[in-house]
């Protein structure tokens, strides 16, 4: 029997991204998630033999009509406890995990009010229904979810987000639409050209707020949430509640409905075994301590996950040339290309998954070895879902984290929710490759030796050892073989010494101790142009933009920026770094021109031009 879960298929295809640098202060956008969630555990998973069917919901025969033309028969828990209070009317705050069946859960009883309410309603109307989601991907597949149910009503839906030509979009919500699902960045850009009237909402729905408030969007989600009327039926939805999260459930819901998903209890057991440990390593060698790392661990399937799209493909990159079985995953792939990485995964014809975090959300390994944070997550129960991959069925499993000197909070941060200290290890030294090399190659020619003493192998090199033990002693014809033999295994990176980083007073200082640096503008924690700023990561090129925090500039104005006017999306840029009077943004270095091109060396930042040049001192990686 089938339950009702996002209309995709099990291969998560959206894709997050944290475009602020760790270096920039976004404080006035959060409130301290360290806290405790002191709001209790609702368990409202309904018992096996007691889950209701679409009808006893309460959903209208037409909706449930289509559900089982889609042949669909027994709803999610998630949808089974939040339908009917949706359909009731009332505000809703719930969590459950990616994948569960949230879409479902949030339109089909909107699609029911709507119903209700069509016949007042005028074709061509302004818009019904709101969703905003926090990335192209998921916009997509929330919009064509709701189509689908919603074709049976003839409800229409318009998908609007960044990265896309505008013109389209514009003339399909002039035409008049039920349900409009949009990004906040490009919401915010429809609504200042006049475009998306949110005057009529009745029901707006946040889907991943979490990850939405960790891309910086904050302030547009009050700005758009302010547009709408006040007695709208609110629904936020979130895989994680930290407290920044409940405080925009009290700012803006009433009365909700408060739904948690309890996760499923393990048996006993099987309880988790994780082997936590955090490497400190100097941002510029984070790359290559994680190379390093693995080819000590030496998993058997292992998830890396990564902040941005570029990043994926570069430590992809990376990891092959060491000859690590690496692949990427990420939005940028189609669905097919991504269900064969995984597959390839689960079958054992690769070792190394490399992804961004919202990517490989809904993926379910069984044989997952290692879970590896290149970055480390800025939400700590972000952390908890990706270590909760492993350990599974009483095995254990293995947590990786890299930890650079500005990634230390949040590591703290994840240690006071986790209640214990994550262990660090030194980064393996060119020595300790060495060392373990040779004492696998042993191993390996001790097996070699047993495989053919059971049967002579008939291929010659028998005869060939003999003959140049007549010349030479067998030790070295032995040792030449095997230094033949390893030859070509190294790589370049093997014999660089990677700096100390230490923690002294619960903050990490690397190898400079010259004190703090400061940008051009005095501040501290920058480095200015070229004077001490760190390197554009791999694949990226930096763009210089002419405006600051005296012209009130955030990073979330950037992105909308590059994204409304060239064709990049916002998960591809990168860190971006804002100074007084100007910022720094990395985009991938393939696009570089293609943007520069598209804003013809200016763009309008809070209502001023400013000019995007290619930055003189980090133009490349």
């Amino acid at each position: 029997m089938n339950t009702l879960l996002e209309q995709h298929p099990s291969v998560d295809t959206i894709e997050s991204v944290d475009t602020i640098e760790d270096t920039v202060d976004a404080a006035e956008n959060t409130v301290d998630d360290s806290a405790p969630d002191t709001t209790p555990e609702v368990d409202t998973t309904p018992e096996a033999d007691a889950t209701p069917t679409f009808a006893e919901l309460g959903l209208a025969s037409q909706l449930v009509s289509a559900l089982d033309e889609l042949g669909y028969e027994t709803p999610s828990p998630i949808q089974a406890a939040a339908i009917g209070p949706l359909i009731a009317g009332r505000d809703l705050l719930g969590q459950a995990a990616t994948g569960t069946g949230k879409t479902a859960a949030f339109a089909l009883p909107m699609l029911q009010r709507l119903a209700d309410g069509r016949a007042s309603r005028d074709r061509g109307a302004k818009p019904f229904g709101l969703v905003l989601a926090p990335t192209r991907e998921l916009a997509m597949q929330v919009g064509e979810a709701i189509a689908k149910y919603g074709s049976v009503l003839g409800a229409t839906v318009a998908t609007v987000y960044g990265g896309a030509p505008i013109g389209p979009q514009l003339g399909r919500l002039r035409r008049g639409v039920d349900v409009v699902v949009a990004t906040p960045g490009r919401a915010i850009d429809l609504i200042n050209r006049g475009a998306l009237s949110l005057d009529a909402i009745e029901v707006a729905v946040l889907d991943e707020a979490d990850e939405m408030l960790d891309m910086g969007f904050v302030e547009d989600i009050e700005t758009i949430l302010g547009a709408t009327p006040r007695d709208r039926q609110t629904v936020l939805f979130s895989a994680t509640m930290p407290g920044r999260i409940q405080s925009l459930a009290r700012t803006h819901l009433s009365d909700p409905a408060d739904i948690r998903i309890k996760k499923e209890a393990t048996p006993e057991g099987e309880a988790p075994k994780v082997r936590q440990t955090a490497y400190h390593v100097p941002r510029s060698h984070v790359t290559i301590a994680l190379g390093r790392v693995l080819e000590m661990e030496q998993p058997t399937a292992a998830i890396v996950f990564c902040r941005t799209r570029a990043d994926v493909d570069a430590v992809t990159e990376t990891l092959t040339s060491r000859g690590l079985r690496a692949e990427a995953l990420h939005g940028g792939m189609d669905q097919e290309h991504r269900t064969r990485v995984v597959e390839r995964l689960r079958a054992g014809r690769t070792e190394l998954l490399v992804a961004t975090d919202v990517a490989a959300r809904g993926l379910d390994i069984d044989s997952l070895t290692h879970v590896v944070n290149h970055d480390v997550p800025s939400s700590p129960e972000s952390y908890v879902h990706r270590i909760g991959r492993v350990g599974r069925a009483g095995r254990e499993g293995v947590a990786i984290t890299l930890v650079t000197p500005g990634s230390v909070r949040h590591l703290r941060n994840i240690e006071r929710l986790i209640g214990a200290s994550v262990p660090s290890a030194p980064v393996p030294t060119p020595h300790d490759l060495r060392t373990v090399r040779l004492a696998r190659t042993a191993l390996a020619l001790r097996e070699q030796v047993g495989q053919d003493s059971d049967a002579k192998p008939s291929d010659g090199v028998d005869e060939l050892v003999l003959d140049l033990a007549r010349d030479h002693d067998l030790a070295s014809v032995a040792a030449a073989a095997i230094r033949l033999a390893r030859a070509g295994t190294s790589v370049p990176d093997d014999e660089i010494e990677i700096p100390e980083v230490r923690s002294r007073g619960g903050r990490d200082r690397g190898p400079d101790t010259r004190g703090p640096r400061r940008d051009r503008d005095g501040r501290p924690g920058g480095g200015a142009r070229g004077q001490g700023a760190r390197p554009p990561k791999a694949g990226t090129t930096r763009l210089f933009v002419s405006a600051g925090r005296a012209s009130g500039v955030r990073p979330q104005d950037i992105v909308g920026a590059l994204a409304n006017e060239s064709r990049l999306s916002g998960r591809d840029i990168g860190a971006i770094q804002i100074h007084e009077r100007h910022a720094l943004v990395e985009v991938p270095e393939h696009a570089a021109e293609d943007v520069l091109r598209s804003l013809r060396g200016a763009t309008t930042l809070k209502g001023r031009k400013a000019n995007v040049r290619r930055d003189r001192d980090g133009a490349g990686a």
